[in-house]
């Protein structure tokens, strides 16, 4: 069971696959699938569990593509924006999995957790303020499919990262960006994460508190190690106790 005290926190800032949205499984799906054709006569196939949330998840797209590629002892060109989706650069790759991510998310939508969206709704009945976070640049657009966007008084994403030259996970640069466009000290938010670089995030940018999401049930260990405070497979173990007070300005 997890527990936001908002006697002490005034927000909480949320990642966006696989804890608001169920994208994540979309995101490992196109992965798999432009890695697999990839690899073939190099090496075994992606392992969509294993291979996805130890190299992929909850990093920058590129940095992705160049943390799997090195736990395969692979090397690629970088490459460029420019590059033909495929392409065997960094940047082709990307852009192919980019490309599969948008044709599925177009042709099926976006759902989001009802657990999540419960949770979201409690804590703005409390005065909690909300922010959403991800390294993608389709995260307004996910976050607007799923009907969500009127829950989150703040977004970043991977278009403000680019525009602000901010480092990804597990660098803590996008939490920080939230925390500061909401005007609070990192220890008056919470950061709820479902990957191992998110988590690591939370811990290093001093936050008030790190929920972490393990769905696959088998991360938990490591993300205890990592900076989280709990550990649940679902937010509907989360918990809210007090109120944020009101203030005046």
């Amino acid at each position: 069971m997890a527990t936001f005290d908002l006697t002490g926190l005034r927000a909480v800032v949320f990642d966006t696959d696989g804890v608001v949205t169920d994208t994540a499984r979309v995101h490992a799906a196109a992965w798999k699938h432009v890695f697999d054709a990839f690899l073939r006569g190099r090496s075994a196939p992606f392992d969509i569990r294993a291979d996805y949330l130890a190299h992929v998840d909850g990093r920058p797209r590129l940095d992705g593509v160049r943390t799997f590629l090195a736990s395969r002892g692979i090397s690629l060109p970088e490459g460029g924006p420019g590059d033909e989706p495929g392409a065997p650069t960094v940047h082709g790759l990307g852009l192919a999995k980019d490309a599969l991510f948008v044709e599925q998310i177009d042709r099926h939508g976006v759902a989001a957790f009802p657990s999540t969206v419960a949770l979201l709704h409690e804590l703005r009945r409390r005065g909690c303020r909300t922010a959403v976070v991800s390294a993608s640049r389709h995260c307004r657009a996910v976050v607007s499919s799923a009907g969500l966007l009127h829950l989150f008084d703040v977004l970043v994403d991977g278009n403000d990262a680019a525009r602000l030259g901010l480092p990804g996970k597990p660098d803590p640069a996008l939490f920080l960006e939230a925390a500061r466009r909401l005007e609070l000290a990192p220890r008056e938010v919470a950061i709820v994460e479902d990957a191992l670089p998110g988590v690591e995030a939370g811990r290093r940018g001093g936050f008030g508190q790190v929920v972490a999401v393990d769905r696959s049930g088998t991360q938990a260990a490591a993300m205890l190690a990592a900076g989280a405070g709990a550990v649940v497979t679902d937010l509907a173990d989360a918990d809210v106790t007090g109120r944020v007070p009101v203030t005046r300005r």
